[in-house]
């Protein structure tokens, strides 16, 4: 929304809901890896036909974005698999 509002283009009700199911739906089937937030607002723009050129005015700030859902994703993998292996009797102190 804020690539196209910068471009000058006004997005009807229909664009923003085709964004949202777009968004939903690629970032269901997107790897979580580093970077693919950027491949999948490309297909999202491409979807509502917002210039693509629109990315270099959030591609710099992403990276730090990227960073930060990388460290949050990694964090709750790891939560879980301390969960699940304390649940399941096999998170073990370490001996002295």
């Amino acid at each position: 929304v804020f690539i196209a509002q910068a471009s000058g283009m006004s997005l009807d009700m229909g664009d923003q809901l085709t964004i949202v199911i777009t968004a939903v739906l690629a970032s269901i089937g997107t790897a979580a890896v580093p970077g693919a937030g950027i491949i999948m607002l490309v297909i999202i723009l491409e979807a509502v036909g917002i210039p693509g050129e629109g990315i270099a005015l959030i591609l710099g700030v992403d990276r730090i974005l990227d960073m930060l859902r990388t460290t949050t994703n990694v964090t709750g993998d790891a939560a879980v698999c301390a969960i699940i292996a304390h649940s399941e009797k096999q998170l073990h102190p370490p001996s002295e």
